[in-house]
């Protein structure tokens, strides 16, 4: 039952190939896919997730679920101290903010690259408080999927 059955490198490199198959598509995927979880975080909890199961059932050993998530919690680590150190790395692994509105207006070719309707910013301009998009200087998408707003000054 603890006796670990698959070699500790493999169970490794098995973690370690999942962690970054699983950062590059979330980066092809629009900002919204991940909802208000950080890429990082999401697949960080998707694989910790999956390594719990198997050690739960599919393996015969605990110890191969433990390698397996003491491997994803050391990269999860490693990538945030990354991200802290190497602004290039932030780069690479989040998306940046895409404007969805400018002075009132929509930017249309953005919102359709985040798979936005405007029924569906609408109803994020009202979790905000607006029910005009006129009132609105900008909007974005943010990396982490939520949209920011930023209201034009009231005369």
């Amino acid at each position: 039952m603890f006796e670990i059955e698959t070699p500790v490198l493999e169970l490794v490199a098995r973690g370690a190939f999942l962690f970054i198959l699983f950062m590059v598509l979330f980066r092809l995927l629009p900002r919204r896919t991940g909802g208000e979880l950080a890429p990082v975080d999401l697949v960080f909890l998707l694989l910790i997730t999956e390594a719990a199961s198997h050690s739960l059932g599919d393996y015969s050993s605990l110890s191969d679920g433990v390698v397996v998530i003491v491997t994803l919690l050391i990269l999860n680590h490693l990538s945030n101290r990354l991200v802290l150190r190497f602004p290039w790395f932030e780069r690479m692994t989040a998306h940046a903010p895409l404007q969805v509105i400018k002075d009132g207006e929509t930017i249309p070719r953005n919102m359709k690259k985040e798979l936005l309707t405007p029924e569906e910013l609408m109803s994020h301009l009202r979790i905000h408080g607006i029910d005009d998009i006129s009132k609105v200087k900008s909007s974005y998408v943010e990396g982490d999927g939520r949209l920011s707003v930023l209201k034009k000054d009231e005369e």
